[in-house]
């Protein structure tokens, strides 16, 4: 179907005006750079089981904020009954990707910690 859609255009759109091929002109394409995944500025929303006890959150904190990470967001649940282990959800502010990394990694290696922690870009398009 999209070969006669394509053919359709061709043939009854004005020349100046077509969506052209791969819906982007290549003679208008920039020389953008694109910059390295670990120098990326992006918003992140992570979240991590850890153990429900005193001084969890601080240590958590503290290693974000070596890392120069601020957190905009935090949301912690009441564990449910008999468990000793709670989620953590952090929505950050604008972060470099290789500070982000490194903590997660520093986070990970808690003893508090229990498995990996999840990771979400959040991007705003403008």
């Amino acid at each position: 179907v999209a070969d006669l859609v394509d053919i359709t255009r061709l043939h009854t759109a004005d020349p100046d005006h077509r969506v052209p091929h791969l819906a982007f002109r290549s003679d208008r394409m920039s020389d953008t750079r694109i910059l390295p995944m670990e120098e990326v500025m992006t918003s992140y929303y992570l979240r991590m089981r850890v153990q429900d006890r005193p001084g969890v959150l601080a240590d958590i904190t503290r290693v974000l904020a070596d890392a120069s990470i601020s957190i905009g967001a935090m949301i912690q649940r009441e564990p449910a009954e008999g468990e000793d282990q709670v989620d953590i959800i952090m929505l950050t502010h604008e972060a470099r990707e290789k500070n982000v990394n490194a903590a997660m990694k520093e986070i990970e290696g808690l003893p508090v910690v229990t498995g990996r922690v999840t990771r979400i870009r959040l991007e705003e398009l403008q």
